[in-house]
């Protein structure tokens, strides 16, 4: 009898799906419209304030905590809890702020103050040496702070860029995201079989390729992070092997008062093996190492709620 039940479970399930996704989406739809009409300094903070609320209720409250506590072994029980209520404030404020991130990214050069994003003098360098070398470059992120900004912050600033995304799973939803995100963001391009080619023709073309790098992979190269071992995507650094150019780094901090600091690092250089050829695990490790520093900066910034280690 229970694989009979089982069967009719899921032929119930599959005859529904396209009905619930497409309720699902229509309402992601109307809500990411509706959010566009209210100050987004306030809407970011009744979105952190809901999710910080009702995000210690869900599963990924437990991963956070077993992976702070892996990462953190001599933080307290409250310290990892302080973490994780920003973890959560810092997920709702994010979602309320994809609808007005091109009103969210205001830096004007010229009177920086007048903003609510910070920039230091070396990243402002090295931002200009990425726009004006005339060469291709690969720039990482992390699923830290904003960090659906940097790319805002390059399309805004004439740096030619395509970005690595992936799609989410419900058509619809796709869709409205992927027309909110082209008309901010330059080039998008979703993780496929054929992105690896599509990347690589885009540096080819002297773009700059951007894209995430701290979830695990399950096919990925082995790399040490909090002193665990887990697996990194090599996409990377294979592109790296193939098209010569400068690897950097870029993180877009929440400060007080409803600012941001957006940081470039300094090149990260390649790793090497014994002729000389790109080393696909060591370049990973080289930036998985980058993003730990990071992450040991701002903890409560950082998305601890998926599964990171395996």
């Amino acid at each position: 009898m229970r694989p009979l039940l089982l069967r009719a479970k899921y032929r119930v399930y599959f005859a529904i799906k396209p009905y619930t996704e497409a309720v699902v989406g229509a309402l992601a739809i109307s809500v990411l419209r509706a959010i566009r009409d209210f100050d987004d300094i306030k809407t970011a903070n009744l979105f952190g304030c809901i999710v910080r609320r009702i995000g210690p209720m869900r599963r990924e409250q437990r991963i956070g905590r077993a992976n702070l506590r892996a990462a953190f072994p001599e933080k307290s029980r409250a310290e990892i809890n302080h973490i994780l209520a920003g973890v959560w404030d810092n997920l709702g404020r994010i979602c309320a702020e994809f609808a007005h991130l091109d009103q969210i990214w205001d830096y004007n050069p010229d009177s920086p103050e007048k903003g609510r994003i910070e920039l230091s003098p070396r990243s402002k360098q090295l931002f200009a040496q990425l726009k004006d070398d005339g060469k291709p470059a690969l720039i990482f992120a992390s699923h830290l702070g904003n960090w659906e900004m940097p790319a805002i912050a390059a399309a805004a600033n004439g740096l030619d860029a395509a970005i690595l995304y992936r799609r989410p799973n419900i058509a619809s939803v796709d869709r409205i995201i992927k027309e909110m995100r082209a008309a901010k963001m330059g080039t998008l391009v979703p993780a496929s079989r054929d992105a690896p080619l599509r990347l690589a023709q885009a540096l080819q073309n002297g773009q700059h390729v951007a894209l995430l790098v701290d979830q695990y992979f399950s096919n990925g190269v082995e790399v040490t992070f909090f002193g665990r071992k887990t697996r990194a995507n090599p996409i990377l650094a294979r592109l790296r092997r193939q098209i010569e150019c400068p690897i950097h780094g870029v993180r877009i901090i929440r400060l007080p008062d409803h600012r941001f600091r957006a940081e470039l690092s300094e090149e990260v250089e390649p790793v090497r093996d014994a002729n000389g050829q790109i080393d696909i695990q060591g370049t990973m490790q080289a930036v998985t190492s980058v993003v730990e520093g990071w992450v040991r900066e701002y903890p409560d910034q950082w998305l601890w709620l998926h599964r990171r280690w395996r």
